[in-house]
């Protein structure tokens, strides 16, 4: 596969006494602040490449044999990390995993991490806000430094979906962008809860219960049908402890199913693709079955009607590239 991410710095053209320091100084900025040591610093090599997806940064790196160390810094992202190649031996919160091709693992750069990379090891790591993850997991403390390993279907998914992303960030819309981005963490947020659905001794029952009720939402969007009984049933638990488990986070099954389907229709809106689609009919096909309804809610929740909300996105979009808004004409 072409690898389509834009390489930032390379060791291949720097004087072999100059590559590590060289590194260092690149790494620490585009990656992230550490302190690290080379097995063999005269034959030190890496590469380090970097795209955006979103609000997610991407880097991907490989690198020789070296030791790296994280002291606790305040960040309002946390990283989720995939071995591609070679092996990884990362320790953070008391917990220590050997990462292999296809593993991922989920790391916070608040609390301080120390690691070790093999030969041939190369890496990508994902910078995702924080707010982000924990909506759709809740409190990430339980969770860092898990392996999770390809072998559960879930898992499978995940790793593959995550070793694509350099192939296409940085040639997506922006309106593609946020839909991959959002596949990219409901896919992490899926394995986090399958790898800790191993560990109930650790694990928060009301975390696991509030993916499993997002989970199920978001699959039953489009049915208009679609009440907190229906999802309660999916998810495996009572209306009640679903509630509660949502509670942690602001939220019920009924505005979050209200929420799930304003945001499924706002970027409907957004999108260039979808400016065929009347406003009706993407609100029905996000199971919004009355308009007047529909219409009241999307303007308490994004300040426009829905049909004031596609102009100004219009707008704006004609404004970035003037010469489609001309073609148009």
């Amino acid at each position: 596969m072409e690898v389509v991410v834009k390489t930032i710095f390379s060791t291949a053209e720097v004087h072999p006494r100059d590559r590590f320091d060289f590194w260092y100084e690149v790494a620490c900025k585009n990656i992230i602040r550490h302190k690290s040591t080379p097995d063999d610093r005269y034959a030190f090599h890496a590469e380090l490449q970097s795209a955006a997806l979103a609000e997610v940064d991407l880097c991907l790196f490989e690198n020789a044999p070296m030791s790296v160390s994280h002291a606790p810094w305040e960040d309002d992202r946390l990283i989720v990390g995939q071995q591609l190649a070679g092996t990884f031996a990362l320790e953070q919160n008391s917990r220590e995993v050997l990462l292999r091709p296809g593993d991922v693992t989920l790391v916070d750069p608040r609390l301080p991490w120390s690691g070790k990379f093999f030969p041939g090891s190369k890496f990508l790591l994902l910078k995702i806000p924080r707010r982000a993850l924990e909506a759709r997991v809740g409190k990430t403390s339980e969770m860092l430094v898990r392996a999770i390993r390809p072998e559960a279907a879930e898992n499978r998914l995940t790793s593959a979906f995550l070793a694509l992303l350099p192939t296409c960030a940085g040639e997506l819309g922006p309106v593609a962008e946020e839909l991959v981005k959002d596949q990219a963490l409901d896919l992490i947020a899926v394995s986090l809860a399958k790898t800790m659905e191993s560990m109930p001794h650790v694990s928060s029952a009301r975390a696991l219960a509030a993916m499993n009720v997002r989970a199920a939402v978001e699959s039953r969007l489009a049915d208009p049908a679609l009440d907190p009984d229906t999802v309660a049933a999916a998810a495996g638990i009572s209306i009640r402890y679903a509630n509660a488990a949502l509670a942690q986070e602001g939220t019920s099954i009924g505005r979050l199913i209200q929420e799930r389907r304003l945001a499924r229709c706002r970027r409907a809106l957004e999108d260039p693709l979808q400016a065929h689609r009347t406003v009706s009919e993407i609100a029905y096909g996000w199971g919004f079955s009355d308009m007047t309804h529909f219409g009241r809610r999307f303007r308490a929740a994004f300040g426009l009607l829905p049909s004031d909300y596609r102009r100004a996105c219009r707008a704006s979009q004609d404004d970035l590239h003037p010469q489609t808004a001309m073609a148009r004409a």
